[in-house]
This record gives C-alpha cells, sequence and structure tokens, in this order.
C-alpha cells in the first residue's frame, strides 16, 4: 500500500512546532486521537469495574479492550496480557516471581545488547537466591550478539533467558528465534524485552518464542504505560505477592490497585491508529500486518539515506549501527567531538536527536565506549524526506 507520510503528520498536533523528532526510540509523538480517547476515557462516568452502572461498565470495557488491542498487535493470548505502568516495573515483578522457584545451582542468562531493564532485574533476582548469571556476549564487529557460543551458555541449569527484541542503543535485532529453540530445549523460560522492536515490527510472540514479551504503548504512538504477554497457562503457575481481598484470577492477579482506564484507552487508540493506516486489508491484526510493511518501507529508505549521507562525511563520523537485522536507528559518536556537543547543535535547529547512555550500559562497555558517549538518531513513521535533509545538513556542518 503507498505511505502517505504527509496525511500521517497532520494527525500529530506536536508536528506543527517545527522540531524534527529523530527521538523516537526514547517515546514517539501522540496522534490526537490517542489524545482525545483518553480524555473521553478521563471525563466519561467512570468508576471501579462492574456490571451495573454506566461507569462500572466503561472501566470494564476499557480494560476488556486494552486486552485485545494488545493481544492483535502480538499475536497473542488477550488473557494473557497483564497491565503495567513501565517495561522496567513489569520485568521487575516478573523477576521476583520466577525467582521464587530458582535454586542455588540454577543459571539465569542476559545480554550485553540489552537495555539495562532487561539485564539488572534478572542479575538482582538470581543474586538473592544464589544463582548464577551467565552472558550472551556482544560481537563489536557485528554489533549484534555472538551465538556461536549458544549450546555452551544455556544448559541444562538454565531457568530462564532474557534478551531484547532489537537494541534501543543500536537497533541491532538479534536471532531471538534461535536463542529461544535452544532455551526451550533444556526447558527455560525465554523473556524478550520488545520495546524497541514493536515500535517497527509486526511481532508474532510465538513465531518469535517468547513466553513472556513485554512492550509500552508510548514508543507506537501511546501512552505511557506497558504490557507484559504470557500464555494464560503459563501465568497460571506464577503466584505473585497481592493483597488478601485482590482476584486471584489471570491476568489480573498480577496487576496492583486500581488501573488507569484512561491510559488503557489510550494504548488502545494507539494501536487501532496503526491498524488504521491500512484500513482496507481486513481483521484488525491483518491491518496492523500491512501497516508496519508500509510503514518498514518508508522508514528503510530514510535509513538508507541517512546512512549515505554519514558515509560522505567519512571518518569524522563512526556509525555503530551496522548489524545485518537492525531497525531505523543509527547511534554515532565523533572523531575528536563530544556527542552532547553534537546534540546542542542540532538542538539549535530544532531538531532532537538526543545523547547519552539510553540506559544500554552493557552495549557501551562491550564496544569500549565511554558511557554517555554517543548521538542517536532514530526514526518514526512520521519522519519525512525535508527532516532528514536538516539533520544531515546540520551533522555537517557539525563535524566542520
Amino acid at each position: 500500500m503507498p505511505f502517505d507520510v504527509a496525511a500521517l503528520r497532520a494527525q500529530f498536533p506536536s508536528l506543527a512546532s517545527g522540531i524534527a523528532h529523530f527521538d523516537g526510540p526514547g517515546g514517539t509523538q501522540t496522534p490526537a486521537v490517542v489524545g482525545e480517547a483518553i480524555a473521553r476515557t478521563l471525563t466519561a462516568p467512570l468508576s471501579n469495574r462492574g456490571t451495573v452502572t454506566a461507569s462500572e461498565r466503561n472501566a470494564g470495557d476499557a480494560v476488556a479492550a486494552f486486552r485485545a488491542a494488545i493481544g492483535d498487535l502480538l499475536a497473542a493470548d488477550p488473557c494473557g496480557v497483564v497491565y503495567g505502568r513501565s517495561a522496567t516495573q513489569l520485568t521487575y515483578d516478573f523477576s521476583r516471581h520466577l525467582a521464587k522457584t530458582w535454586r542455588p545451582g540454577d543459571e539465569v542468562v542476559v545480554s550485553r545488547l540489552d537495555h539495562d531493564a532487561n539485564v539488572r532485574p534478572w542479575i538482582q533476582a538470581a543474586e538473592a537466591v544464589g544463582a548464577t548469571v551467565r552472558w550472551l556476549e556482544l560481537d563489536p564487529a557485528t554489533a549484534d550478539l555472538d551465538l556461536d557460543a549458544l549450546d555452551d551458555v544455556i544448559t541444562d541449569r538454565t531457568r530462564l533467558v532474557a534478551v531484547t527484541g532489537a537494541s534501543n542503543l543500536l537497533g541491532t535485532k538479534p536471532d531471538v528465534a534461535r536463542i529461544a529453540r535452544r532455551a526451550h530445549e533444556v526447558g527455560a523460560l525465554v523473556h524478550v524485552d520488545g520495546v524497541h522492536l514493536a515500535a517497527h515490527a509486526a511481532v508474532d510472540v510465538a513465531e518469535l518464542g517468547a513466553d513472556l514479551f513485554v512492550c509500552s504503548p508510548y514508543k507506537f504512538f501511546g501512552p505511557h504505560c506497558a504490557a507484559l504477554v504470557a500464555s494464560p497457562a503459563l501465568l497460571e503457575t506464577l503466584a505473585p505477592d497481592k493483597l488478601l481481598p485482590s482476584t486471584n484470577a489471570v491476568p489480573e492477579r498480577f496487576e496492583l490497585g486500581t488501573l488507569p482506564y484512561e491510559l488503557m484507552a489510550g494504548a488502545t487508540a494507539a494501536v487501532d491508529f496503526i491498524a488504521g493506516l491500512a484500513p482496507d486489508a481486513g481483521s484488525r491484526r491483518a491491518r496492523i500486518l500491512a501497516a508496519h510493511h508500509a510503514i518498514d518501507e518508508h522508514e528503510r529508505r530514510l535509513r538508507g539515506r541517512i546512512e549515505d549521507g554519514l558515509a560522505a562525511l567519512g571518518e569524522r563520523v563512526t556509525l555503530h549501527s551496522i548489524a545485518s537485522e537492525r531497525t531505523p536507528t543509527l547511534f554515532l559518536t565523533f572523531r575528536g567531538r563530544d556527542a552532547t556537543d553534537a546534540y546542542r547543535t542540532l538542538a539549535t535547529r530544532d531538531i532532537l536527536a538526543p545523547a547519552g547512555s539510553f540506559y544500554a550500559y552493557e552495549p557501551f562497555r562491550a564496544l569500549g565506549l565511554e558511557v554517555d558517549g554517543g548521538l542517536r538518531v532514530g526514526l518514526a513513521a512520521y519522519n519525512d524526506d525535508r527532516e532528514v535533509d536538516r539533520l544531515l545538513e546540520a551533522l555537517t556542518d557539525f563535524v566542520g
């Protein structure tokens, strides 16, 4: 299907500011329909969930719609969709739920490619029970995980493997399905941080091999919240700490306190917004697949333009995002120049491409780079050629 970026941009009020947003990996801009869904839900009759009054039914409908939307987005069972405040919070929660069954001698595998939110919770949970942590290493030459030692790292003692679906720093999309096959051979669970991946790909959690998968709607046009998906059967085996009166039903047993129905409605609207980019493709899942295909082609083309422009700058700029499979996210360092200066220079031209660690401490260390020492340029569906032109012109001027 043709991708009309001008029509898409018109639906984002914030883009009228003139800022060229290349900060999508940290959170996208929000279309008007998402804000309207939040306001509509929050200002309509609303109360705790129930079936008697309209306000109770509105709350229940918002929860059910959220689970159905995330289910369609990820090809997952809506009955296995857990709401959370953030992916970090959900990962911390589930690391503790799962660690209740770990013992000394058990092993947990994490990766050097991951955001710290999919590293530190598992390390801390393992340390608390005396389990051993093992690592999937990052190969600087490929900017991808080195899977040659996969069979040695994942053993019959492995209880869980935590790996990213796509690096929020480098854009690298590791071979999660291969990792998951090895993990499942030894009876281990696979937890996938899909926060960056879900913003740039049509995810099927079963095809990926993920037993648990987390994502954050604010990375794909929604509000600040998160979701974890797993099979209801797996969730039934986990016993979270909770209040005595709260339900023990799955997935509600993992959702503590009253839910923010308005944010759930906003997340649903974000999924519908994506699906609406391919209105004639059939079911909502089919429309999501078609929309992501069109978005991917658009983002790949713009990424190619940026990569060509960076190549023309020669050795003054180093592009570290070189994996064969990657998202439209580019991580740069500058010869003899501070990335923070690049960020500030771009900002004077209303171009937002941030510098920092992006909570990706392990990739920085594996690449031999100083933490905070790079610039991240991340594309989203609403970026266009004029913004790419502005970015490349500004970077050219910066490096001299």
